[in-house]
């Protein structure tokens, strides 16, 4: 769980701020006048909230398996490269479909996140609705961060992609492509709804990903 932590804040404010600068510098079309909602200021919080609201969803993802196999979650001082933080560990040694389980269940949130919110809003790209997109964003940058430390296989010890690795017995760069596949995907169905090839492609993965829990046994 705490893998690329520090990456995911970083990567985090930046999508927070770039969301807010497309949200202040979008024209409003002539038949949505401004609100008083609308305001910069207020658009800027709501898409921060949104990343936060991301961020405790992987977490909590995480903390309910956690729970459910008695794992004994707790609070672990670890680094990114020198930079100090705090991650969420759990118990060693459980069976292997146990922690990959655990180590997939703040992906599982992430990409069932975003398939509802594409699916009820496909036209999310147009609309203002910052506190969506802030956790958009959220749930697409941390599965790049992810990847990213997956294919260069850095970070702290108990990065999830290298407990799922380790767990299915695959190489993590592997893990690495298919967490940052579903992320791609719905990136192209946020910014092509039409894209029915990139809707059922990204579930095909986000299944598949699910299904590899029997391979853990």
């Amino acid at each position: 769980m705490a893998a690329g932590r520090a990456v995911l804040i970083v990567l985090l404010v930046f999508g927070c701020v770039s969301g807010a600068r497309a949200q202040t510098g979008s024209a409003t079309p002539p038949s949505q006048p401004a609100t008083p909602s609308e305001h910069p200021l207020s658009s800027l919080g709501s898409f921060l909230a949104g990343g936060a609201i991301g961020l405790g969803a992987h977490e909590s993802g995480h903390l309910l398996f956690d729970a459910a196999f008695g794992a004994n979650p707790g609070i672990k001082k670890v680094s990114f490269h020198g930079l100090p933080f705090f991650a969420i560990t759990h118990d060693s040694g459980l069976p292997p479909d146990q922690e990959f389980v655990i180590d997939s269940a703040g992906f599982w949130v992430q990409q069932l996140g975003n398939d509802i919110i594409l699916t009820r809003r496909p036209d999310l790209r147009h609309e203002h609705a910052p506190l969506l997109k802030g956790l958009f964003a959220f749930n697409v940058l941390a599965s790049v961060a992810y990847a990213g430390a997956a294919f260069a296989r850095t970070g702290p010890v108990e990065r999830d992609t290298r407990g799922m690795a380790d767990s299915i017995r695959w190489k993590e760069p592997a893990i690495g492509a298919l967490i940052l596949a579903p992320a791609v995907l719905d990136t192209i169905r946020y910014l092509h709804p039409e894209a029915q090839w990139a809707r059922w492609g990204s579930r095909g993965v986000k299944v598949g990903m699910v299904l590899l829990v029997a391979r853990a046994k």
